[in-house]
């Protein structure tokens, strides 16, 4: 244990957390489930883009510059556009993917700067100790929000063809025609948020207070903080997936209002 009271974990020790991962693929290879190599390059590639994250932000929390923050933003922001499109099953079309970009670049960036010059207020602005990780989690559940959103909304469309066909035809506007499936796809992106939000210090303490608590702050700090980042997450979802459902509904018509799916 170190002088501040936090645990330094040894190097073999930390290893052996990856008992873990060997459990869950002699799970997966017992039940037949073909999920070896998705495991074992989750788990390689979370460990290589950790290590490299921890010396960067190592580097900028000893250089602290605004540029050097938003320039983490910024990388944030396209590897979670990236993982959006790779995580899609099917080719999407222009229209969508410009939505999807949009809504990436507004909605998380809109809700990050409100909550921090309004909400948490550390000076300077861009210090990189708040502003990095305030931004990885709302960017972070933010991407899985338009994930869910898209995927819900491509399938909900695609797999009622028929029935959005049949009311376009009685005169229904896109808007009518797709509204539930539009509302099941914004409730399946927020759902997550707000499981976390029912379940969040009676079934699991989350990540950043856990990591608060460890490392020798308050709990009744941490929770203040855990409380504002998780109505901050909550509203950077609820802004993002709004904007990229009401503005990419549209583009799975034609401009005669005919399906283009």
């Amino acid at each position: 244990m170190e002088g501040n009271g936090i645990i330094d974990i040894e190097f073999w020790r930390l290893c052996a957390a990856y008992f873990f991962v060997v459990v869950l693929l002699i799970i997966v290879k017992w039940r037949g489930i073909s999920r070896e190599k998705q495991i074992i390059l989750a788990t390689i590639r979370m460990t290589v883009q950790l290590i490299l994250a921890g010396y960067v932000l190592t580097y900028i929390f000893e250089n602290p510059h605004p540029l050097l923050s938003i320039g983490f933003l910024c990388a944030m922001a396209l590897f979670s556009i990236h993982n959006i499109f790779k995580q899609v099953p099917y080719t999407l079309n222009e229209k969508i993917k410009r939505t999807v970009i949009l809504s990436m670049l507004t909605g998380p960036m809109a809700a990050l700067f409100y909550f921090n010059l309004v909400v948490i207020h550390f000076t300077p602005w861009y210090e990189p100790r708040y502003f990095i990780p305030i931004a990885g989690m709302i960017v972070g559940n933010a991407m899985t929000g338009v994930t869910l959103a898209l995927k819900n909304l491509h399938d909900g469309i695609s797999s009622n063809r028929e029935k959005v066909e049949a009311m376009l035809m009685l005169g229904a506007t896109p808007a009518r025609a797709v509204k539930k499936y539009v509302d099941a796809a914004f409730d399946s992106a927020v759902l997550p948020t707000l499981n976390n939000m029912l379940g969040m210090g009676i079934i699991f303490l989350p990540g950043m207070m856990t990591g608060q608590i460890l490392s020798g702050i308050s709990p009744l700090i941490a929770i203040e903080y855990q409380i504002a980042i998780l109505i901050g997450i909550l509203g950077s979802v609820s802004l993002t997936v709004v904007l990229f459902i009401m503005l990419s509904f549209r583009a799975f018509f034609t401009k005669n209002a005919q399906l283009s799916i």
